[in-house]
């Protein structure tokens, strides 16, 4: 459930407008296959360690015990800052989202004061809350991109009020690759940069799938379920991404003026554009929703990830002694209120003045996104070194992958090339703001490794002395029985979820 909560969101349901938009419907579908095989490759490497090892910490663990401490401490700094402002991020969209029925916008402070307060009220509670609001945002979205797909295909085959049968006519007219425009007099380059510029987009709607392992500590059998929706995910992905951008691309015209605009609520949603063209006026406001609940879901999730590897590196010595605290209940409520703090950066948007600076947040959070996929697969690698040198058979863990390491060095490859070419179109126009929000992630990674390396005098593991034993739990402390389902309902949750 925690899988797919991190991955449907507005993303998907918003932003897939702007991917049409971008690149056209085979564009789009290009774009997104092709981050969706990255986020998958990732996140194989990943669960792979993780239901080796599910530890607090988890991937900063991970890198910092198989590649080099100073890697570890990184990757863990640069996915707690991409975390935490990426928070800040989501409560706006969600805030916006409500001015679909209350267009008054000085109400918006008050919206975003709310949203805030319930997004960390849920984290301060404690992981039973979090885990409980994530499963019934899991099931809105799951509801909401199966009823839209179903919709759309009705609607595509002429099923509508209208009975308009529309099939693949968009694709012909106005064409299947949109026109970026930056270089009219080269065709062909002007639509691989339309495809391109829909890669970024895709990113940042695959992001957030790495975060079923970071809840792994915290996990009933971790092993057992973080394995099983790793397998799972291949699926989720092809059905409601790939099938669900390939439906929009269908029903809406990548030139559609309703394409253009960027109200942020479900106004601009292709599913809306498609169904207001087909005569369907209830929609709309259902949509904006759901949409409302991915929106508020991905900044709740945001808190939790941000505070758990916050407490990871303060375990580790790389954070201040203080995140390392917990309740009773094992709440790291430091680490919460800590990670917390960020989301109130969420009222900057409010004031026209900060708008600048946020949206400065939001190219730095996708771009610090690509640098911890990329960190993941570079410590599974070693990982699976590792494993091989020191004779330890990866085919009896409770999950692994066959096509590995072939996935982690695919991974590798295309994400590299994404951080080269996230910020490609400011070399046509180029502004110092736009350049320098777009790479310089760049050398904040590696000033955190040089940083930790040069302060601790750190060295990378060999093979050999790399630690597959120490704090690594048994299978029977952590698992425990599994108990199928006896009922229908109960069965068919399980295929689902």
């Amino acid at each position: 459930m925690i899988a797919i909560a991190g991955t449907l969101g507005t993303g998907l349901f918003l932003g897939s407008g702007n991917a049409l938009r971008e690149g056209g419907p085979l564009g789009a579908l290009i774009g997104y296959a092709l981050v969706g095989s990255v986020g998958y490759a990732t996140l194989c490497s990943l669960g792979e360690m993780t239901s080796f090892a599910p530890i607090s910490g988890t991937f900063p663990h991970y890198a910092a015990r198989w590649v080099d401490p100073a890697f570890g401490f990184a990757l863990g700094w640069n996915y707690f800052y991409t975390s935490a402002i990426s928070t800040p991020v989501e409560i706006t969209a969600a805030g916006i989202l409500l001015t679909y029925w209350d267009p008054d916008t000085g109400h918006q402070a008050a919206y975003t004061a709310a949203i805030t307060i319930c997004v960390c009220a849920i984290n301060i509670f404690g992981v039973r809350y979090f885990g409980e609001a994530e499963f019934m945002f899991s099931i809105i979205k799951i509801l909401l991109i199966t009823m839209l797909i179903i919709t759309g295909l009705v609607v595509d085959l002429g099923g509508g009020p209208t009975h308009d049968r529309i099939g693949f006519r968009y694709w012909r007219n106005p064409g299947p690759v949109a026109a970026t425009g930056l270089e009219p007099k080269l065709i062909g380059l002007d639509r691989l940069l339309a495809i391109i510029s829909v890669i970024v987009q895709a990113a940042f709607s695959f992001q957030g799938m790495e975060l079923v392992a970071v809840a792994a500590s915290e996990t009933e059998s971790p092993r057992r379920n973080i394995g099983k929706a790793v397998r799972r995910v291949f699926w989720r992905i092809l059905i409601f991404y790939i099938l669900g951008i390939l439906i929009t691309g269908m029903l809406v015209p990548y030139n559609d003026g309703n394409l253009l605009n960027d109200s942020g609520t479900a106004a601009e949603s292709p599913y809306v554009i498609a169904f207001t063209r087909a005569g369907i006026k209830v929609l709309p406001a259902v949509i904006n929703a759901c949409v409302f609940t991915s929106a508020f879901s991905a900044g709740n999730s945001c808190v939790f990830s941000a505070s758990r590897i916050l407490y990871g590196l303060a375990l580790r010595g790389q954070a201040p002694k203080i995140f390392a605290y917990c309740t009773k209940q094992g709440l790291p409520i430091a680490a919460v209120l800590a990670a917390s703090c960020f989301a109130w950066l969420s009222f900057m948007n409010v004031s026209a003045g900060s708008e600048t600076v946020f949206n400065w947040f939001v190219n730095l959070s996708t771009t610090g996104g690509f640098f911890s996929w990329g960190a993941m697969c570079v410590t599974y690698l070693r990982f699976y070194k590792g494993l091989k040198v020191q004779g330890i058979d990866r085919t009896k863990f409770s999950y692994y992958n066959r096509l590995q390491p072939w996935l982690a060095w695919w991974a590798i490859g295309w994400l590299a090339f994404f951080i080269l070419i996230n910020g490609y179109a400011v070399f046509w126009s180029f502004r110092a703001s736009n350049f320098v929000t777009d790479y310089i992630n760049i050398p904040i990674f590696l000033g955190l490794y040089i940083f930790w390396k040069i302060l601790k005098r750190t060295k990378a593991w060999r093979p050999e002395e790399m630690d597959f034993v120490t704090a690594i739990p048994s299978m029977e402390e952590t698992e425990v029985p599994e108990v199928p389902p006896t009922t229908f309902l109960g069965k068919i949750a399980s295929i689902i979820f």
